[in-house]
């Protein structure tokens, strides 16, 4: 008899909707979205611009607040928290990966690497803090500052920082974009490896159909709410959904 493991859902939103202005001019960035990431699951938003799908990333992790509907990070509703626990939470439980790296200028790679943990009040592990940057290619470059870093180093640093304290649930805000390919690839094969592996819950805002093909799952958006849903989907199979819901 085979037993079946269920997996715990790390971030959940339930009839979110975010909304701008007020009257006639009202505009809903997201529109009734409900949706649930496992954990070890490596889920893309995709859509097109304006689609909602940054807006709903900033939903989930905390960063924004709904106006309508309730979301839940870690089994933590984000209803009623205040900005102290709303700032804990995320320091202990959510790694966050931008296109804009936030490295400290006067650091070394493996200081920014050991930063958010050292706030934490945690000790890093050496031994896993050279596991992470021998799996992310930048183990020869810990002892240089960002800007003796290239751009794909400095991004590759940066994602080595959010998964350095093993958070639950990791955000990547389009972490590609201003990456080469072969870097590219090296970064999303981390986060991959996150989920696949540490059994985080990865979840990535991409418009790069190569970059969501690494994904076990592809939400696509338009107009604030999610039109479709691919699982382990290829490159055609992203580009179809996408296709179909482009204005």
């Amino acid at each position: 008899m085979t037993m079946q493991t269920t997996r715990a859902e790390m971030v959940s939103c339930q009839d979110v909707r975010k909304t701008y202005g007020t009257g006639p001019a009202t505009v809903a960035a997201v529109d009734g979205v409900s949706a649930g990431f496992l954990a070890g699951e490596f889920t893309a938003i995709m859509g097109p611009s304006g689609s909602g799908k940054t807006t709903l990333m900033h939903l989930l992790a905390g960063l924004d607040t709904p106006t309508e509907g309730t979301v839940s990070l870690a089994g933590t509703s984000l209803a009623g928290l205040d900005d102290d626990a709303l700032t804990d939470l995320r320091r202990d439980r959510v790694g966050f990966v931008f296109q804009a790296f936030n490295l400290l200028p006067t650091l070394t790679a493996e200081q920014n690497i050991v930063l958010p943990s050292r706030l934490a009040g945690h000790r890093p592990d050496p031994a896993e803090v050279r596991r992470i940057a021998e799996e992310l290619q930048i183990s020869d470059r810990l002892s240089h500052r960002p800007a003796e870093l290239s751009g794909g180093q400095q991004q590759r640093v940066a994602v080595a920082r959010a998964l350095l304290a093993k958070p639950s649930v990791v955000f990547a805000d389009e972490p590609t974009g201003a990456l080469d390919i072969a870097t590219g690839r090296a970064l999303l094969s981390g986060l991959r490896d996150a989920a696949r592996h540490g059994s985080q819950t990865i979840i990535m805002v991409t418009h790069d159909p190569g970059a969501a093909t690494y994904a076990d799952r592809v939400l696509v958006m338009a107009d604030g709410r999610i039109r479709a849903e691919l699982r382990h989907p290829g490159r055609e199979q992203i580009l179809a959904a996408m296709a179909s819901v482009a204005v």
